[in-house]
């Protein structure tokens, strides 16, 4: 029976860590869809970092795994708590200010007030789009997303071999 116990204690252990490290760690992500096209596939495979977020704050720009009920949602963090956040023209406007980036996709116009009608992003609270846009089911339908839902963000792509990052 010892001899069986040592014989298997290291795949157990084994098993083990990558239990511990799919749930409090990073685990693979699939992209479903077309809304963060052309920044990421449909099918593309990513790593989902769970803990930065413990250590850092939320950036702007971060692409993000969102809970969204049963699902699962990623999309591009664009406003963050008590900032103003408007489109007009294909520009982003942070608090009035004109904020370049590489990120400009073909948005319609949009402001705060159609979004959760209020006028700043309340704590606990972002705001987030998908890349694209026309397609995007993001918060200009959703709403305003809660920090508690925010599982990680996603810097590491896995699959296909051309995006591998």
């Amino acid at each position: 029976m010892t001899k069986i116990i040592k014989t298997l204690l290291p795949y157990i252990v084994i098993v083990v860590v990558v239990v511990l490290i799919r749930t409090f760690i990073i685990t693979p992500v699939i992209v479903v869809g077309d809304s963060m096209y052309p920044t990421l596939d449909d099918g593309q495979i990513l790593l989902l970092n769970k803990i930065d977020y413990k250590f850092n704050d939320i950036e702007r720009f971060d692409i993000v795994v969102i809970k969204l009920e049963k699902n699962e949602i990623i999309k591009r963090i664009i406003g963050l708590p008590g900032e103003t956040v408007e489109y007009r023209n294909n520009v982003l406007y942070i608090n009035g200010h004109e904020i370049e980036n590489e990120y400009n996709f073909e948005t319609d116009d949009f402001t705060l007030k159609s979004i959760c009608n209020c006028s700043k992003i309340p704590d606990g609270k972002y705001l987030v789009l998908g890349d694209n846009r026309t397609v995007s089911s993001d918060s200009r339908i959703i709403g305003l997303i809660d920090e508690k839902d925010i599982k990680g963000k996603t810097t590491i792509s896995l699959w296909p071999v051309k995006k591998v990052k």
